[in-house]
């Protein structure tokens, strides 16, 4: 049977207690014959990439971040795993995980990746000592050598020419077969466009090849259209000709469709939180009634308090431009008296001595379109308004954009002092930051279903072969 592990938070290399005697052995015939299997996430933090494959059926093992408040978030929401904290270079965090690891089924894990866009003439991205995290990811699989993983990162990096080069550092010199995928999550279901680049990869005996992950390929039938009139400007869901678009359009308006959904599918029964909100529950019967497919998936499992709901205050000039922005709109559609730095006189942030906002501002002000999905988040509350009412999202709308379940709580440590890894900026700006960091877990069972039909078949032949001796 796949390892169960309590949950143990472990800060700077030092275990609360050890696992117990007998759960970590190698992955044999035996341990593979009746999935389940499992996962151990790498730079996991809150925990995207694992609540995926929970809800794919995947016993997570545990999770390893250096962002002690992600890692809170892991631990209170993943009881069943062992929570890691702290930096995977340090030698005793590597030591303490070695025996989970070796059990894993799967590793995953986006480890960051600072010199790709300085690799030139060759040079091999494993060999740049700016890469450390990213050789710590190849060093865990060339030790472990799991049946499969994945390694999640940015899209940029094929821009910076660099694919092939991790494509042949994963494969550990033909060991593994690896497949580098670009993969939009609103092709998956989830109400937000946010393109990542898998590297898939499984080992020889397991697999000749990985499996191709196939969204919808919803994101290539609409978009979103700019319309300037007479009186006004407004944003128009339109689509590309064919039939598929269509049938797309279709399941954009259905909300009992839940294979595409738009901003307002995922978050309209939560219109009504109020803007400046300090309470950070509320009972689901204050709330408004469930008004999609996509919301009463997410509502489930939960008991009768919904988490996450603060909504930030905001300040009387970014109120006075969001009453100038339509649906779907963005900073393009402000009027020339709406883009003084200063309207009604009151300072606030920076001011780069022009009168006018900078480019820095430009991403600030931006309003969802309530018949598509949303963007790509960031990490910063004020990355997104809500496309009725003038205000900033709540750490739970963000979580619906991303396609976390209401029962998916977000925390911090709860210590007070500086910790090592911890990010600048307060609690609810680590909540934002959590959230906008994540691999959406709509995408992340995606692929981890369609991992699992190749685990499937190569655990089937083990055991054939177990049984004819």
């Amino acid at each position: 049977m796949p390892v169960q592990v309590r949950t143990r938070v472990c800060h700077t290399g030092r275990m609360t207690s050890k696992p117990r005697s007998g759960e970590h052995r190698s992955v044999t015939a035996a341990a593979v014959e009746a999935p389940p299997f499992s996962i151990v996430d790498l730079f996991s933090g809150a925990g995207g990439f694992s609540e995926g494959f929970r809800q794919a059926g995947f016993n997570v093992l545990a999770g390893l971040d250096n962002d002690p408040d992600a890692t809170a978030t892991y631990a209170l929401n993943f009881p069943e795993a062992l929570t890691v904290s702290g930096d995977i270079k340090n030698r005793r965090i590597r030591e303490n995980l070695a025996g989970v690891i070796r059990t894993a089924t799967v590793i995953v894990g986006g480890p960051p990746c600072q010199a790709f866009s300085q690799v030139r003439n060759h040079t091999r991205v494993i060999e740049d000592p700016r890469n450390d995290l990213y050789r710590e990811f190849v060093s865990v699989i060339r030790s472990a050598r799991p049946p499969a993983f994945i390694m999640e990162n940015v899209t940029g990096m094929d821009q910076m020419g660099v694919r092939e080069q991790i494509k042949s550092d994963l494969e550990l010199g033909g060991e593994y077969t690896v497949i580098p995928q670009v993969l939009d999550a609103a092709d998956f279901g989830v109400p937000q466009t946010r393109k990542r680049l898998l590297f898939v990869g499984t080992r020889r005996d397991v697999a000749d090849r990985p499996p191709m992950i196939c969204g919808s390929g919803a994101t290539d039938a609409v978009y979103l259209q700019r319309t300037t009139g007479a009186k006004n400007t407004r944003y128009k869901v339109c689509l590309q000709p064919g039939l598929f678009q269509r049938q797309v359009a279709l399941a954009l308006e259905d909300p009992a469709d839940a294979s595409v959904v738009t901003a307002a599918q995922a978050i309209s029964d939560l219109s009504n939180l109020d803007v400046g909100n300090r309470q950070d529950q509320r009972a689901y019967a204050e709330l408004l009634p469930i008004q999609s497919e996509y919301q009463r998936k997410m509502r489930t499992g939960c008991g009768a308090i919904l988490s996450n709901v603060q909504v930030p205050r905001i300040n009387r000039d970014t109120a006075l431009r969001l009453r100038g922005v339509p649906k779907g709109g963005n900073h393009r559609d402000l009027s020339d008296a709406l883009m003084e730095r200063y309207i009604t006189g009151q300072r606030w942030g920076q001011d780069n001595g022009s009168g006018r906002l900078s480019r820095r501002h430009f991403y600030a002000y931006r309003r969802l379109h309530p018949e598509i999905w949303a963007w790509t988040l960031n990490t910063k509350a004020d990355s997104v308004y809500h496309y009725d009412c003038a205000r900033a999202l709540s750490v739970r709308e963000f979580a619906r954009l991303q396609s976390f379940p209401d029962r998916f709580v977000f925390t911090t440590d709860s210590r007070k002092e500086h910790l090592a890894g911890r990010h600048d900026g307060g609690p609810a700006h680590s909540r934002y930051r959590q959230v906008g960091n994540a691999v959406p877990p709509l995408l992340a069972r995606a692929a981890a279903e369609q991992l699992s039909v190749v685990l499937r078949a190569w655990s089937r032949a083990l055991s054939t072969r177990a049984k004819t001796g």
